[in-house]
């Protein structure tokens, strides 16, 4: 893809784009040849956000683009990630970017930190995922397993949830996880938020035990905490131990290198009372030239 394609195919999205978080374009589903390791995304009607996980030859040629784009349409923030320089700042081109911004998905407020070059508060791919827990919180006690900032929890409560048990080694992800409870005026009650390694805290989360629906959604590789490729079987092997009879189980994936029957195999071995039903579709802005290798959200019943 050229950068005078992209820019018509910006232009054409526009028709599509409204106040909720979408991503306009989306490179690394491998379907653009030349654009790669470009993503853009639509944080609301006046903020574009793009960015680049590898150095692009035409960099300077595709900023200068982006800028005259942006100067001519109802946006008036720009804002770049180099991805690929550890410890870059991101960088505004033009406009600003408020203080304590806030983005919309399916009428629920979520915190996002644009300014940030690592992870930004939130996960857009995950939107399907957060629709299906909404759909399914009815009057359940849920488990949120590697809740980062608490987006499935915040969706569990629109949905209904009796209560959700939010576990994250991280302390500072926990307390925006907080703030986009508030900031949605949901009732805390019945909300908790644990500091916890998860690994560790079996017995711990067994005695607030047992869940209707739990959530796995681990990093596919953090060092020191987390690797699918050993730890997941280890979570596995646990769930019967903190599943309800039924209990609905959404196990998430995101490597490219391993695919759902890395799940599924691993389901089938160590807790064979739960069965899969189905993996979810994924966002057609997410659309991938390899499927296999896309977000993998699998979703398992016990009976």
């Amino acid at each position: 893809m050229t950068i005078t394609e992209l820019q018509q195919h910006l232009e054409q999205q526009l028709l599509s784009v409204t106040d909720e978080f979408k991503r306009i374009f989306h490179g690394r589903g491998g379907l653009y040849e030349g654009l790669k390791h470009l993503t853009i995304d639509s944080v609301n009607q006046e903020i574009l956000s793009v960015a680049l996980y590898f150095e692009e030859a035409n960099e300077t040629e595709l900023i200068a683009m982006l800028q005259n784009f942006v100067s001519n349409s109802q946006y008036t923030t720009l804002v770049i990630q180099r991805r690929y320089l550890q410890g870059s700042p991101s960088e505004v081109l033009l406009g600003e970017v408020p203080e304590d911004l806030i983005i919309l998905e399916n009428g629920m407020k979520l915190k996002l930190n644009l300014l940030s070059n690592k992870n930004t508060y939130y996960f857009p791919d995950m939107k399907n995922g957060r629709t299906f827990v909404r759909e399914n919180a009815e009057g359940k006690h849920i488990l949120n397993l590697f809740s980062y900032t608490c987006a499935f929890s915040v969706a569990a409560k629109f949905g209904g949830a009796k209560s959700v048990v939010n576990v994250d080694m991280s302390k500072g992800a926990l307390k925006v996880g907080m703030a986009n409870h508030s900031i949605n005026n949901l009732e805390p009650k019945g909300v908790s938020f644990l500091p916890y390694n998860i690994l560790k805290s079996f017995s711990s989360l067994k005695r607030k035990g047992p869940y209707d629906l739990i959530i796995i959604d681990p990093p596919s590789f953090q060092r020191g905490s987390f690797e699918a490729t050993k730890d997941y079987e280890k979570l596995i092997i646990k769930l019967p131990q903190l599943a309800a009879e039924k209990c609905i189980l959404l196990s998430c994936l995101n490597s490219p290198d391993l695919e759902s029957n890395f799940i599924i195999e691993m389901m089938a071995r160590y807790a064979p009372t739960f069965k899969f039903i189905e993996r979810l579709d994924n966002l057609e802005e997410f659309k991938s030239a390899d499927e296999t290798r896309s977000l993998k959200n699998l979703v398992f019943i016990r009976e």
